[in-house]
């Protein structure tokens, strides 16, 4: 364990339920973290899979939180950040593998640049390719846009220059302590999803620049402690996107933005239902013209 004093950054990982993953992970972050002095903190959110202690035994350095019930994304990683030592904070999740030089890539890029709160890799799917990992901030324009076809935000850019963007992924993300000191940590009404858009806006009204770095590099398998949960996952990904409009552009918002999103949900199961007369598509489009079916009705029906 590296004394407090040397610590220059706090690794965090939140694990549920995704033991074999997370020892992969930390794997991983231990041959990136080579030569930085740091230290690795583990918050398990009540996992029923012996994680936490097959991490105790694998890796009896690191600070291991057992929580006695999963309060979520944001909450588990904000108890972290509390006890951690570091001068910046690294949240990665657990099924995220960065390459070897990828965290002194990002540590060397974040201390060169005193305005960056928070800086992100380039995020690669396991078979290589680019993962898009920048976001404009969630708004009813930019979902009326985004919906009518008119703009697709980051999408466009091939993601190999540093630049300055609204929002990164939260896969993996290196942050200053004296970002986080300013503006607090994650808000834990967000129980997971939209929770990194909301943090970095609040970063970004503070001053703080949120800045991507190809340079380095970190496989994400993504949704991996929810693979086997999909109705629930889809259910706190649009819940949390509305208290996310909610908070921010207050109810006239919300209901615009839903309005961006029966519109665009409506032209895509229109669009599928024809493509799904031409020979050999039939089963998939009608499955597409479904999906967007049932959430053309879930934003228009379904309200907290």
């Amino acid at each position: 364990m590296t004394e407090s004093r040397d610590i220059q950054l706090s690794a965090i990982i939140v694990n549920y339920n995704t033991r074999e993953m997370t020892l992969k992970c930390l794997g991983a972050l231990s041959a990136s973290l080579e030569g930085i002095g740091a230290e690795i903190i583990v918050v398990d959110n009540a996992s029923t899979d012996g994680s936490v202690e097959a991490i105790r035994g694998a890796y009896p350095g690191a600070v291991v939180v057992a929580r006695t019930e999963n309060s979520g994304f944001g909450a588990a990683n904000n108890e972290a950040m509390r006890m951690a030592k570091g001068r910046y904070f690294l949240l990665l999740n657990s099924d995220a593998f960065p390459e070897p030089a990828a965290i002194r890539t990002l540590l060397d890029f974040i201390e060169d640049h005193p305005k960056a709160g928070v800086v992100g890799p380039r995020l690669l799917n396991a078979d290589g390719t680019l993962q898009i990992s920048c976001y404009p901030f969630p708004s009813p324009l930019s979902a009326w846009m985004e919906n009518l076809w008119l703009d697709r935000g980051y999408r466009g850019w091939a993601h190999d220059s540093v630049r300055r963007v609204d929002f990164l992924v939260g896969a993996c993300l290196l942050v200053r302590r004296e970002a986080y000191a300013r503006v607090g940590g994650f808000d834990e009404r967000f129980f997971m999803y939209s929770e990194e858009a909301d943090w970095l806006r609040r970063m970004k009204d503070a001053g703080w620049e949120a800045v991507f770095v190809p340079d380095a590099r970190v496989t994400h398998l993504g949704g991996a402690s929810g693979a086997k949960e999909e109705e629930r996952i889809s259910r706190h990904f649009f819940e949390s996107l509305d208290y996310y409009e909610r908070k921010h552009h207050g109810l006239a918002g919300l209901i615009a933005f839903r309005l961006a999103m029966i519109v665009g949900c409506g032209m895509r199961m229109v669009l599928w239902a024809g493509v799904s007369l031409i020979p050999g598509r039939r089963s998939l489009a009608l499955a597409k013209a479904r999906k967007h079916s049932r959430l053309c009705i879930r934003q228009a029906f379904h309200w907290n």
